[in-house]
């Protein structure tokens, strides 16, 4: 299947991505990291200061954002008094696919893939098991963004300059 073809499964119109950020809000962040630089980090901190619960999955560390981390998602499902709802992959493409049978196995409803990871047979494979799946795109941003919380400073707008704006922020 070329990537210029997106199945119709795959959940990234609007309707459903607002559905899918209201309905389910005990996040598993598998590949999330406990520096404050990186892009899964920046990401979970957001979602857990909109309501979202963050369970981060790393086997790198103990703790990340005051939440005890845990090396896979059995792991965390086990540990877990409430299920696991979304699967928020922070991983490379190539290492979805065990990703999805982890989620298949802790009864995940989501297996949401972040931005430039994209995968079409583990994301069939997560279909044909009934988890609704998002691809090429980011928690963070889509909530910011269908629930009114973008600013001048939580977009990238792309133009760098060094030049100072006109406008004055206040």
């Amino acid at each position: 299947m070329s990537t210029s073809t997106i199945p119709d499964f795959i959940t990234n119109d609007i309707p459903r991505l607002r559905r899918v950020l209201s309905d389910y809000r005990r996040v598993a962040m598998v590949g999330l990291s406990a520096n404050w630089y990186r892009p899964s980090y920046f990401a979970a901190k957001y979602l857990k200061d909109h309501g979202f619960q963050v369970v981060p999955v790393n086997p790198r560390y103990d703790e990340v954002l005051d939440e005890p981390c845990y090396a896979n998602l059995q792991d965390a499902a086990a540990a877990s008094a409430e299920p696991i709802e979304v699967v928020d992959c922070f991983r490379r493409a190539e290492d979805i696919p065990p990703l999805v049978d982890g989620a298949i196995a802790i009864g995940a409803k989501v297996l949401w893939l972040q931005l430039g990871v994209i995968n079409f047979e583990a994301a069939q494979k997560a279909h044909d098991a009934g988890l609704e799946v998002v691809m090429d795109r980011c928690m963070k941003i889509e909530y910011a963004r269908l629930f009114g919380g973008l600013s001048f400073v939580g977009v990238n707008t792309g133009v760098i300059s060094g030049k100072r704006s006109k406008i004055v922020a206040y």
